[in-house]
């Protein structure tokens, strides 16, 4: 357990109603907005796969038209004068039986998209629950902190009215006093940076986790999640991150574009139905009932060389695609590196803090005893006050630089979620939408009953 000196508000005995980790970053997955607007985005994509599959059904048209017509003439030797209402009401029904297997390559598009989408969400949802931890921390560092700077500001204060007392019995000289005014000016600086630094990070924590954080209880780093050996995280990492399978499904669907564009050279076989009534479309009173059905093949046979450039145009993007998915496998294995060393380097930085406050404390105590004997100045006690202060500050950045390196480790590998972490939420399931949408063949309603 993450235990930071000086700071009260982190203490193992918190109160029973404490934020954890795990809780602040639920409270971040049900409501975060950004990772909200990712679902809705993949709840659209969604929609492109029933938009796919309409071109195996037909597509019905109702037809209807009216007007006015007038006659005016001889016809058999008889004048003929006469106004009339033509109208006609029909059914059109369009069947496509082949059209160069662009109905099925789409289908096979859209399903990558969706398989695509959904492994971005789930790198956005990596992401925010390393923000939001990153923000849990950085308010327990900077609360912590600034509980440090303010015990300094304290003692620097008795400090300098003992300096005071010691100057007018002629202990010390004026030089003492002004040393030690000037180190508690210095103090009461550092306590306003410290309060200015600790607000950011509590408006950064709600802007993420959406509530403002109270009584947060000591992180604790998930080492569960991150692999023994570097050669281990890098090898997950490119076979299991989100942003590489995403990469992948991206050149899928850049490969079917293709086929879909070659489609169009291919000839495109309908059948059109069609029922229709009409009245008065020649004589007043006259009535005719017609119905057809109609085979229409279609062989495209040049096309100025429009399509023909569209096929070529796919191909490149298909490269194009490829040789993102190889930037982004880049990018990953650089990022396990760099998080990989900030969790060894943090390791190691406490062990190194946690000797320094030790033997900081340990120097303070001797300079005080040195300083009543005569052997010491006031600025050597200030000196070694600050000294404390910083290896205090430095351990305490330490500690919070551990917890977040883990998240970042098991981040960049692609284990970061709800579901790898435990979190006591009912976890959102992308699939669910996607098949209430996939076969529908109507309906205006999403079907959460927008």
């Amino acid at each position: 357990m993450l235990a930071l000196i000086g700071a009260p508000l982190l203490l193992a005995d918190a109160p029973a109603k404490a934020e954890t980790i795990p809780s602040a970053l639920s409270r971040a997955y049900i409501g975060n907005p950004t990772l909200g607007g990712q679902r809705a985005s993949v709840r659209a994509t969604d929609e492109n796969v029933p938009r796919a599959l309409s071109g195996y059904r037909p597509s019905v048209t109702a037809i209807a038209n009216s007007g006015i017509q007038g006659l005016d003439g001889i016809t058999g030797g008889r004048a003929l004068h006469q106004t009339t209402l033509p109208s006609t009401v029909g059914i059109q029904v369009n069947q496509n039986l082949f059209n160069g297997f662009r109905t099925s390559n789409s289908t096979r598009q859209a399903e990558s998209q969706v398989l695509g989408a959904r492994e971005s969400l789930r790198n956005t949802e990596a992401n925010t629950l390393f923000t939001g931890a990153q923000a849990y921390m950085n308010v327990l560092r900077d609360t912590a902190i600034l509980d440090l700077q303010r015990n300094n500001r304290d003692v620097l204060e008795q400090q300098l009215e003992q300096t005071r007392i010691r100057f007018k019995v002629g202990e010390v000289t004026r030089t003492d006093v002004a040393q030690a005014e000037s180190r508690l000016a210095q103090a009461r600086s550092q306590v306003s940076a410290a309060e200015s630094a600790l607000q950011t990070s509590i408006a950064a924590y709600r802007q993420v986790i959406g509530v403002e954080p109270r009584h947060l209880a000591t992180g604790a780093p998930v080492d569960r999640l991150v692999p023994r050996t570097l050669t281990a995280a890098v090898q997950i990492g490119l076979e299991e991150h989100p942003a590489v399978i995403a990469a992948l499904h991206a050149v899928d669907a850049a490969e079917y574009q293709v086929k879909i564009t070659e489609g169009e050279l291919a000839p495109t076989l309908n059948v059109v139905g069609s029922v229709a009534q009409s009245w008065d479309q020649q004589l007043a009173g006259d009535r005719f009932a017609s119905a057809s059905i109609v085979g229409q093949l279609s062989v495209p046979i040049y096309t100025g060389g429009e399509v023909y450039a569209r096929v070529r145009q796919a191909k490149e993007t298909v490269g194009q695609r490829r040789m993102e998915a190889e930037g982004v496998r880049d990018q990953v294995r650089a990022a396990i590196v760099s998080a990989w060393g900030g969790l060894e380097a943090a390791k190691a930085s406490i062990l190194a803090a946690q000797a320094q406050v030790e033997a900081a404390r340990i120097a303070l105590i001797g300079v005080r005893e040195e300083a009543r004997v005569g052997q010491r100045t006031t600025l050597d006690i200030l000196n070694q006050q600050q000294e404390l202060l910083n290896a205090q500050v430095t351990l305490i950045t330490s500690q919070r630089d551990r917890v977040v390196a883990s998240y970042a480790v098991a981040g960049a590998i692609g284990r970061l979620s709800a579901r790898t972490l435990g979190l006591r939420v009912e976890l959102y399931s992308a699939k669910l939408h996607y098949d209430q949408v996939r076969d529908l063949p109507w309906g205006l309603t999403t079907p959460d009953g927008r």
